[in-house]
């Protein structure tokens, strides 16, 4: 179990933690949504190596968020592997 902050906790459910339309989560635990951001990350890595590169960069993936080596901005935690038409980027320069 992954030892966080209550406040951490709070921050993650309301801001990042995926939930249906009803606002039931999708994402269970914080390694849930680590898996859904990593596994949609990887996902380009297919067209370059096949699934055994998504597999591999999925694991990468997962290993740095787990370690908080790798986080990513706020849009790309809301947005990555949720399904919905959303944009990652998390600045726009006009």
């Amino acid at each position: 179990m992954l030892d966080v902050s209550p406040l951490s906790q709070h921050i993650w459910d309301l801001k990042y933690r995926l939930k249906d339309e009803d606002g039931e989560p999708l994402d269970r635990t914080i390694e849930d949504s680590w898996r859904r951001i990593a596994t949609a990350l990887a996902e380009p890595e297919h067209a370059f190596g096949g699934a055994a590169a998504v597999d591999k960069w999925r694991t990468r993936f997962v290993e740095a968020l787990r370690d908080f080596a790798f986080l990513p901005a706020g849009r790309i935690q809301a947005g990555a592997g949720s399904g919905r038409q959303v944009t990652l980027f998390n600045c726009f320069v006009m």
